[in-house]
């Protein structure tokens, strides 16, 4: 199984089948903190739904066009976090995350992107990675802006949340930059 090791106490682990119950009790008992800036946790009302969308993670995993891991704290499954749709020809992707509230205000969130950013530029050669949040994202917000992205502007309407439409920030990480920043990161 595809598992990286962030630190001693934080794994990314590739969804499997058997993640498909932890997954959904997870999202279950986190629905209202998810609902509020993921637009598909009302339409996941079963485990099963899971069963039949981690095959496409796997498929998109072995097709090398990116990954879905879950995020693994203390044996724990808290969280998810994902490489989307690799541009392997612009050499760039973009990440997406989310977070149990309780596992919140650990650094779990900070310390797991900081990994996929080295694994993706030392790792996959990429160039670039974006990470797209909700303006009124606070906590969101806050990892892109503490590891040093560029906030590059504002997708008006960019995503739509339960029958209203909201804007997104856009922000950037190039691996030149990134290079800069690693010694100081820790």
């Amino acid at each position: 199984m595809f598992t990286l090791k962030v630190d001693n106490e934080i794994e990314l682990q590739l969804f499997q089948q058997h993640h498909a119950l932890k997954l959904y009790q997870m999202v279950e008992e986190n629905r209202e903190h998810l609902r509020e800036w993921l637009p598909w946790v009302d339409s996941m009302t079963s485990p099963y739904q899971f069963e039949s969308i981690i095959p496409i993670w796997l498929n998109q995993f072995a097709e090398n066009s990116g990954f879905n891991v879950g995020i693994v704290y203390k044996g724990e499954l808290v969280g998810s976090i994902s490489l989307q749709q690799v541009d392997w020809h612009n050499r760039m992707t973009s990440i997406g995350y989310y977070l149990s509230k309780k596992a919140e205000g650990h650094g779990i969130m900070t310390r797991s992107v900081q990994f996929l950013l080295n694994y993706a530029f030392f790792q996959l050669g990429l160039n670039r990675v974006e990470i797209r949040c909700g303006i009124k994202n606070k906590k969101s917000r806050a990892i892109p802006e503490k590891l040093g992205f560029i906030k590059e502007g504002i997708i008006r309407e960019g995503e739509q949340l339960y029958g209203r439409f909201h804007d997104l920030f856009i922000y950037s990480m190039l691996a030149r930059d990134w290079n800069k920043r690693v010694p100081y990161l820790t």
